[in-house]
């Protein structure tokens, strides 16, 4: 902006310009030319001087036409007319016997971006195409360039074009990569420079050549290239291997960005590739620079979802530095909960358990929400930590805490009576619209288990006139008929008073039109009521999972080395629900017809499109018509922690052991083992048994990866029987799902034993071989046949005993097998 006295500037400039004795002593007339260019940098408009500084462009000194032609560059938009009188000064100079006077002429003509010069360009951007200087050659390339970005609708000629492509060629490696920066522009919309064979060996064969960024363009522009042979796939690995582990990350990630796009379909090579990039990634990761220690962080995020354990003996570089941004800070805790295993766990929470007391509350509380997140594998950990912090009486830390609690039960059952007995007294603390709705949730769900929960709420009934957060009154009415349903006596007169204040008085519509709804749905009853306001109370989609499968490289291949990985952490940490965990949207990927297929309350008979569907074991048969005399549901509550199913597991499977069936039943307890015909289930993700079994109400507790052996599924659910007179109203059954695959391991050794006699015999061997080959389809199908003889070994273990329930469970859980079977045929 121009400052006081900006115009006698100007006026004193224009007369030293103008002055015969200054323009007549060489060095004065710079400095004079030097202060123009000051006092423009200062903000002061010396537009005004444009016909004077035309005039000094004219001149054998280097340094005076490069200060010159800064100036003519900033104004020669608002000054277009006399713009075209630099052009004749400028179109001499590319004829200058000087190359770096050529050089500059040439960069200046296309900076001056205006249409009406373009005439007057062309001819010496042709002629600088072939310019024996290297240096005017990449000027007047990226030229070309500029004046196709000044007037995109216009075409460039086809010889021009022709002869940037001969460029790539050029001796000069700065010459190449400008050409490929400038096809690619001038050809954008027929979509970049035409990647061949030849192009592409030669361009790998002269990579070495090129600077940081000239390597890092190449290997961009090269993965659009897909090798004609494996042969020449190798090759291309080969000569690239080398550069997976240069010390220059951009030229690191450009790398291993090609080599994921050429080798797609081999997904050894990826994860060998990123296997390799590790130590590359790890030192950029102790960079000096915060931008380059922020994105490699960011782009180890993305190798971790294909390879969770590729990091996990370096956990210790993750740990945060004292004088790291947050936003360094945070991602790398993000890291760190990716890395957790049983050997790390209790050095990394006692990390994070440091980084909750940060002076940078954001740091705070993305530490404890990284404890809520490894609290989902290790709750009793996590919970003692979050439950010491509850001590300390701090605002933001209390806030996220109960946060965090509150998204760990929702994930986790199971901890919800530690979380219970935490919450006592906390909302003395909590100031922060967020943290007072999430405690607000956890009082009205799990009310019945807090003693102090009626009195809470009715501190905050009576200052309802004074809150201004609307969320706060909505998920207090919620939380209020909630507690009501199970602490009705505590409850009555506080909800009335609230109902009547948001009926009456309350000007917001949201929250009046939520408290009408209660109003009338308490006229309809209180069964109805509770069929509608106690749902689930945990996510149906989620539970206490051992491991993270691991996600294919093509996934997310396409934004490596962009800025997507450098925006997603954020995106998502901005997306995660603050409310009710509820008022998530939950869209199961797999299966969703399951809902229709499976029931709680119920078995419905199994469509006939699908055979898998109808080869449900003879015991769950014959049991289907005495489940729907007698109906059986289905319980997740009380919650069983994976501690005490170990502890109850190991027990009764030593007493079936020691013992045998006569013993069990002396001890009120039940023991089946079955097999059921599904051999696909092997081959579904762990993320669709889960869901497919959340959905009747059976918790999976942990799970073998997908297509290992021996294949291991660990389970539990109570049973619950309404018309049932004779037998106990509960039982709790433990389950565990088996296929060891031996019958496949056999059939393996089988056919490489006789392989390797067959090589073994030579010319003979090679008979053999065809023979083996003709043979191979119905080796294969005898495989499949074995697969499916062994099928899916059930062991159940109920207590106390209830044959009827316990063959209903299995018929249920039969169901949901074969369902899952089908779906993955």
């Amino acid at each position: 902006m121009p400052y006081l006295g900006g115009e006698e500037t100007v006026r004193e400039l224009r007369r030293a310009l103008s002055n015969p004795n200054v323009q007549s002593d060489p060095l004065r007339y710079r400095n004079t030319i030097l202060k123009v260019i000051r006092t423009m940098s200062q903000g002061v408009d010396v537009s005004g001087l444009f016909s004077e500084m035309v005039k000094a462009c004219a001149t054998v000194d280097v340094v005076q036409k490069k200060l010159v032609y800064v100036f003519l560059c900033s104004y020669a938009t608002l000054n277009p007319e006399l713009s075209l009188l630099v052009i004749n000064t400028l179109r001499k100079d590319c004829q200058d016997p000087n190359p770096m006077v050529r050089s500059l002429a040439l960069r200046n003509m296309t900076n001056l971006r205006l249409p009406s010069l373009v005439e007057y360009v062309e001819q010496p951007l042709t002629a600088g195409l072939r310019d024996r200087a290297a240096c005017v050659r990449r000027v007047a390339v990226l030229g070309w360039a500029k004046l196709h970005n000044l007037q995109p609708s216009s075409e460039i000629d086809a010889a021009v074009v022709n002869e940037l492509y001969s460029l790539l060629r050029d001796p000069d490696p700065v010459v190449m990569v400008n050409c490929l920066r400038a096809l690619e522009e001038i050809l954008k919309e027929e979509g970049g420079v035409a990647i061949n064979k030849p192009i592409t060996h030669h361009l790998l064969n002269r990579l070495k050549e090129c600077d940081i960024w000239g390597q890092c363009e190449v290997l961009r522009v090269l993965q659009r290239y897909r090798p004609q042979s494996e042969d020449e796939l190798f090759d291309i690995l080969s000569l690239l291997d080398s550069l997976l582990v240069s010390p220059h990350p951009p030229v690191m990630a450009a790398t291993l960005s090609l080599f994921l796009s050429v080798s797609s379909s081999l997904p050894a090579i990826s994860l060998a590739a990123l296997e390799r990039v590790s130590g590359p990634l790890l030192a950029a990761c102790g960079s000096g620079s915060r931008e380059m220690r922020f994105a490699a962080v960011c782009h180890i995020q993305l190798l971790l979802r294909s390879v969770p354990g590729l990091l996990g003996p370096h956990y210790k570089r993750f740990f945060c530095g004292y004088a790291e941004p947050a936003y360094i800070k945070e991602r790398k805790m993000q890291v760190l909960v990716e890395l957790v295993n049983d050997e790390n766990v209790a050095m990394i929470l006692d990390e994070l358990k440091g980084y909750c007391t940060d002076v940078n509350t954001d740091t705070a509380q993305a530490a404890i929400s990284a404890i809520g997140h490894i609290g989902r594998s290790y709750s009793d950990r996590c919970l003692q930590i979050l439950t010491g912090l509850l001590g300390l009486k701090q605002d933001h830390i209390t806030s996220a805490v109960v946060q965090t609690m509150r998204d760990l039960v929702w994930v986790c059952p199971q901890c919800s009576d530690t979380v219970c007995l935490a919450l006592e007294g906390c909302e003395e603390t909590l100031q922060d619209i967020q943290g007072r709705q999430a405690l607000l949730w956890l009082l009205g769900v799990y009310g019945e288990r807090i003693s102090s929960a009626p009195y809470t709420l009715e501190v905050l009934i009576d200052g309802v006139r004074s809150e201004a957060s609307l969320g706060i009154k909505m998920e207090l009415l919620t939380a209020t008929m909630r507690l009501f349903l199970c602490r009705p006596a505590e409850t009555q007169d506080m909800l009335g008073r609230l109902l009547h204040y948001c009926i009456e008085e309350e000007t917001d519509m949201c929250v009046r039109d939520q408290a009408l709804l209660y109003y009338r749905l308490l006229h309809c009853g209180i069964e109805k009521t509770r069929e509608v306001l106690q749902g689930r109370r945990s996510d149906p989609s989620l539970g206490v999972l051992i491991g993270r499968p691991a996600k294919p490289v093509s996934q997310w291949a396409c934004c490596f080395n962009t800025l997507e990985p450098l925006s997603q952490g954020t995106v998502e940490a901005e997306s995660a629900s603050r409310e009710s965990p509820e008022h998530m949207t939950y869209n199961p990927k797999p299966n969703a017809d399951l809902s229709d297929t499976l029931s709680c309350s119920h078995i419905e008979e199994v469509h006939s499109g699908s055979d898998n569907a109808m080869r449900c074991s003879d015991s769950s048969t014959d049991v289907l018509a005495s489940s729907i005399a007698a109906p059986l549901s289905l319980s997740l509550s009380p919650a069983v922690s994976p501690e005490d199913f170990e502890h109850l597991w190991l027990q009764r499977q030593a007493l079936h052991t020691e013992r045998g069936a006569e013993k069990i039943e002396e001890v009120d307890c039940a023991w089946i083992e079955e097999c059921v015909r599904c051999p696909a289930v092997l081959h579904c993700s762990p993320q669709s048994l889960q869901a497919a079994m959340q959905l009747v109400n059976i918790q999976t507790l942990a799970f073998t990866p997908q297509h290992m052996l021996p294949w291991r599924v660990y389970l539990y659910t109570h049973t619950q029987r309404s018309h049932s007179m004779d037998a106990p109203n509960t039982t709790l059954i433990l389950g565990e799902l088996l296929c060891s695959g031996e019958a496949n391991q056999k059939a393996g050794v089988k056919k490489g034993t006789a392989y390797s006699e067959a090589e073994a015999e030579g010319k003979e061997g090679q008979l053999v071989r065809k023979e083996m080959d003709a043979t191979a389809d119905r080796l294969r199908v005898s495989e499949d046949r074995q697969e499916e003889e062994e099928g899916i070994k059930v062991i159940l273990n109920q207590q106390p005993k209830d044959d009827d329930a316990l063959r209903q469970f299995l018929t249920i859980l039969t169901t949901v097998l074969n369902t899952l079977s089908s779906e993955k045929d």
